[in-house]
């Protein structure tokens, strides 16, 4: 039998799920992928939030479309 706390750490790591901080990795992973290949250091999830903050979440939606329609994700 598993320990109680097993099933108590997942329980709290999905309530903290939000669809921002969802979105925010995806940017972090896009663009990482891009800086590693031009050897620039990764965006931390830090970073992300601090450019990211002031930008509704609505409208990160439509930059996600846009940068998904790009030929070029970091640009």
């Amino acid at each position: 039998m598993k320990h109680i706390s097993s099933h108590l750490k997942r329980a709290v790591g999905d309530a903290r799920t939000t669809e921002r901080g969802e979105l925010m990795e995806y940017f972090c992973k896009e663009l990482n992928r891009d800086r590693r290949r031009d050897g620039l250091a990764p965006i931390s999830m830090g970073r992300m939030g601090k450019m990211l903050q002031a930008i509704p979440t609505k409208d990160l939606y439509y930059l996600k479309k846009v940068c998904d329609d790009a030929s070029n994700f970091s640009k």
